[in-house]
């Protein structure tokens, strides 16, 4: 038998099958509801940030832009995986495509990868407010705010194709049944027969420069920032900029922590419930936190909010 006929054998053009995350739990149906409800709740919510951003013309600078460019990707995000979930859990099927597999994972690694750097250009934009706020319409002015967006989808995008190109053309001679509610690099690999210490070398060296580089960034700017708030000895400054960092930080332990279980964690320590449950964080949950942590809070969008729906005052103090 040649090469290209063992390969066919094993690697086949049958289905995979994710078990998701409801197939052991003896309450399927109630978590598939709640499942909804937050999939409803990230979708609409983002939707009207993305909605209220372009529309108001208060709205209309660098720091909104950024946001409003993670609510899309938080929009595209969550899309990916939880209807196909709802949809297997309502129609009883759980098979997925090799090819729907794989456009999955180019997807959301590419979506995961481009906002570990939007992150950071984020904590740059603030910098840049704080500490050079004279200079600031010229230095982060429409142009510079796309290049560095542009520049957030194209790595992103490279960490899909490369990571997805790789663990697609493993053979496949295990069993099709994949411990998660989607298309995840590890729970792949444990699928092929072959040796995947490549990829995991690989997925190591990838998170480490697209965390690395980041953290590097969001830390040196909050820093920065911090160090020129002390020398302002305000105390105004100090709360606003206590409430911008940790806002921040916030999103980025939560995101950051589960790329790290992930992707470097060695495989040993992971098991199928524990990836789940991380995966979940930045799938599910994260989408559904953004605009809550960065926006629905900030009186800007509240006030923009409050315009479009056209109600009183009380309405805005209520949600702030």
């Amino acid at each position: 038998m040649d090469n290209a006929t063992w390969l066919a054998n094993h690697t086949g053009r049958s289905d995979f099958i994710l078990l998701g995350f409801f197939s052991q739990s003896k309450h399927a149906t109630l978590f598939s509801v709640v499942t909804f409800v937050i999939f409803l709740t990230a979708l609409s919510g983002n939707t009207i940030l993305i909605f209220l951003i372009h529309s108001n013309a208060h709205l209309q600078t660098p720091m909104y832009f950024f946001i409003s460019q993670l609510s899309v990707m938080d929009v595209v995000y969550i899309s990916i995986t939880v209807p196909k979930m709802l949809m297997d859990q309502v129609m009883g099927k759980k098979k997925i495509s090799v090819p729907e597999c794989g456009i999955q994972m180019f997807l959301y690694l590419t979506l995961g990868g481009s906002e570990v750097f939007l992150l950071a250009a984020m904590a740059y934009d603030r910098y840049m407010a704080i500490c050079h706020p004279l200079r600031y319409p010229i230095l982060m002015n429409h142009r510079i705010c796309l290049l560095l967006v542009s520049g957030c989808w194209f790595l992103g995008s490279v960490d899909g194709f490369l990571l997805t190109s790789i663990t697609m053309t493993f053979p496949f001679c295990r069993s099709r049944e994949i411990h998660h509610f989607f298309c995840e690099v590890p729970a792949i690999t444990k699928l092929s027969c072959s040796d995947t210490s490549l990829i995991e070398t690989l997925m190591y060296l990838c998170c480490v420069f697209m965390i690395l580089i980041p953290v590097t960034v969001i830390s040196s700017s909050y820093s920065l920032i911090l160090l020129t708030i002390h020398r302002m000895n305000l105390a105004d400054a100090w709360k606003k900029a206590f409430t911008t960092c940790s806002s921040h930080m916030t999103v980025v332990i939560l995101f950051y922590g589960a790329a790290i279980y992930t992707y470097m964690v060695p495989s040993s320590y992971h098991t199928p419930e524990k990836d789940i449950v991380v995966s979940l964080f930045y799938t599910i949950l994260t989408p559904v936190l953004n605009p809550l942590i960065y926006s629905f809070r900030n009186k800007d969008v509240t006030g923009a909010l409050k315009k479009m729906l056209n109600v009183g005052p009380d309405f805005q103090e209520s949600i702030q």
